[in-house]
């Protein structure tokens, strides 16, 4: 399992998720600052990452384009620091790792993760 950091996100999860033997970079390091969603989903894509991300973007372009590659774990939490929600973020990504390679959409907060698989309808995430 790899995962793409997404810039919205510190880079302090890079060093956290590699504790938990899960490899990653953080968009920095792989593309422009700058760079629309679908290029970061079309990197993803290609080089087989999961993006790892709080923006809710990501869920809507998979809806709206119908794709089952990459994966994305959306982190909804006031706080997305890895020392405050990273032990569940990797409990998610262990427990979804066989759906996230076949093509899933994981939102981790607080209290709960959800798991839906890829493709689904855009009407879906209408009331996200």
């Amino acid at each position: 399992m790899k995962l793409l950091v997404d810039m919205n996100l510190s880079p302090d999860w890079v060093p956290f998720l590699a504790n938990a033997n899960i490899e990653s970079v953080h968009w920095s390091t792989a593309g422009p600052a700058n760079a629309p969603d679908a290029e970061i989903i079309d990197f993803a894509a290609v080089q087989g990452y999961i993006v790892l991300t709080l923006d809710l973007d990501f869920g809507v372009i998979l809806a709206s384009t119908q794709v089952t590659k990459p994966s994305v774990v959306q982190v909804r939490s006031d706080d997305v620091n890895p020392q405050a929600i990273g032990k569940l973020v990797v409990a998610a990504l262990l427990e979804g790792e066989a759906e996230l390679k076949s093509g899933a959409l994981i939102t981790v907060d607080a209290k709960r993760s959800r798991l839906r698989l890829l493709p689904f309808p855009s009407r879906e995430l209408e009331n996200e």
